[in-house]
């Protein structure tokens, strides 16, 4: 199949983009994996075609999904809109997602998919310096009885749930990559990042009772110190409970552009300190090394992590090589690393041995 590849000289690597004609022909990127319940797998990511919109320098684009029966093994299920993919930019013009869009969170619940995503318009910003296109970006939500078929929710920001801050504020540029935890109490919270004026990559967090109308607290975590694997920020995350605290992986950028995953703890979702990991820089999963000419010795991101029956986890990620200077230049592709047993501050690529 030319959607299967081998892992023999890449570890960890799971899945590449896909075969010409298909939506995720050039890129394939950030996964969101969940195991249902008949033990089947589904992973819904996002990507782009080579003919997508080429001056959004962005890595989304339209969102697909595969399937797999062991969570190791990927195929793409064929969905109904444009080349395959099952969830794309919104053909309403006046809508926050009408250019481009990718998942960021899928969790089930009351017989539905829920997808968290975000979206930018065709709106240029002019920061001066550069002019990006659709980088103002918001959370939106859509709903679906089969991971296939997908219904937006329309919130009250142009179709989308948060807006972005306003002049001065930390999320001024965009509010992206919503990552929404439902609580035991039944209230909701919104991890999302943003970055600032100066290129630094920051954490906000917004609260809601019912999922739908929500209020911001702020900003919840900062770039680390000089020196360490997100001396530059903080974007990407997941926030799991874990023996009854609140466990974040989360994507670091370090002053040379590469990223790494690293670990932040609470007790109540809302007050973080960062653990100090054992790799590079204080993360606990880190790019491979500089020159390797790996698939991820650039970065290692979006993580996904997934809880197994024995009490080991799973973490799915992307890595991208060194190949890049931007972010379309560079090759994103999806990889899969195993925790050490139940230690998850210690892990390994798929097929890496150790």
């Amino acid at each position: 199949m030319s959607n299967q590849i081998t892992t023999v000289n890449q570890p960890g690597l799971i899945l590449t983009p896909g075969p010409e004609g298909w939506w995720d022909s050039e890129r394939v990127s950030s996964p969101h994996v969940m195991r249902c319940l008949d033990g089947s797998w589904k992973m819904w990511y996002y990507g782009r075609d080579a003919s997508f919109d080429r001056e959004i320098n962005l890595p989304t684009g339209r969102c697909g999904l595969a399937i797999s029966a062991n969570g190791v093994d990927w195929q793409r299920l064929k969905g109904p809109l444009t080349m395959g993919a099952v969830f794309e930019p919104s053909p309403d013009p006046s809508r926050f997602d009408s250019a481009h869009v990718g998942v960021s969170n899928v969790t089930y619940f009351d017989n539905l998919y829920w997808m968290w995503y975000f979206g930018g318009d065709h709106k240029v910003l002019d920061l001066g310096k550069s002019k990006p296109k659709g980088i103002q970006m918001r959370p939106g939500c859509a709903l679906s009885r089969d991971g296939i078929h997908w219904v937006r929710l329309e919130g009250p920001y142009q179709g989308a749930f948060l807006d972005v801050g306003k002049a001065g504020e930390f999320d001024e540029l965009f509010c992206s990559w919503p990552q929404v935890l439902r609580d035991d109490d039944g209230s909701w919270k919104m991890y999302y990042h943003t970055l600032n004026r100066q290129r630094e990559f920051l954490v906000g967090l917004a609260v809601s009772t019912d999922g739908l109308r929500w209020e911001k607290v702020g900003q919840i975590l900062a770039p680390g110190e000089p020196g360490s694997f997100d001396e530059r920020g903080i974007g990407t995350r997941q926030v799991l409970k874990i023996n009854r605290q609140y466990v974040m992986f989360y994507e670091g950028v370090n002053s040379s552009g590469y990223h790494s995953i690293g670990i932040a703890i609470s007790d109540d979702g809302i007050d973080w300190k960062k653990d100090q990991g054992e790799q590079s820089g204080g993360s606990v999963f880190c790019h491979a090394q500089k020159g390797s000419g790996y698939w991820d010795a650039r970065a290692i991101g979006t993580p996904c992590v997934v809880p197994m029956d024995d009490g080991s986890f799973r973490m799915y990620y992307i890595g991208a090589n060194e190949g890049g200077y931007d972010e379309l230049s560079s090759q994103h592709q999806i990889g899969l690393a195993v925790s050490d047993g139940s230690n998850f501050r210690k892990w390994y690529r798929w097929g890496e041995s150790h």
